[in-house]
C-alpha cells in the first residue's frame, strides 16, 4: 500500500474550495495549511496506480497550482509485486501522448 506525503498549492482565493475538494477523496488526509496556500497532505491508497490517478486529476484541476511529491513509501506494493500479487502497469508513461498524438 503506497503512502504518499505532498505540497499541494491551491490558486489565489481558493482556500476553502481546495479544501472542500481534498476533503472529498477518501484516499487524502489534509495535515496542513500555510497562507501562501501550500496543503500538506498525505495519499494512501491500494495500489500506486490509483496514486497516479489521483495526482493526475489534482493536477488538472484548476483549483490547484501544483502537487508536489515530497515522500513516498511503497515497500508493501514491492512485496506484493515480487509475490505476484500485483501485477503494475507502465509507470509513467500511460498518460504520455505518443508521436503519432501529436
Amino acid at each position: 500500500m503506497p503512502i504518499g506525503g505532498f505540497v499541494i498549492t491551491h490558486a489565489p482565493g481558493q482556500h476553502d474550495a481546495a479544501l472542500d475538494h481534498l476533503g472529498g477523496i477518501a484516499a487524502i488526509e489534509v495535515h496542513g495549511t500555510d497562507a501562501d496556500g501550500n496543503i500538506v497532505a498525505v495519499v494512501d491508497t491500494k495500489t500506486s496506480s490509483e496514486m497516479d490517478d489521483i495526482v493526475f486529476a489534482l493536477q488538472h484541476n484548476d483549483l490547484f497550482i501544483s502537487v508536489g511529491l515530497a515522500y513516498l513509501h511503497a515497500e508493501d506494493e514491492v512485496e506484493a509485486i515480487e509475490r505476484g500479487e500485483i501485477k503494475p502497469g507502465s509507470p509513467f508513461g500511460s498518460r504520455r501522448k505518443k508521436k503519432d498524438d501529436a
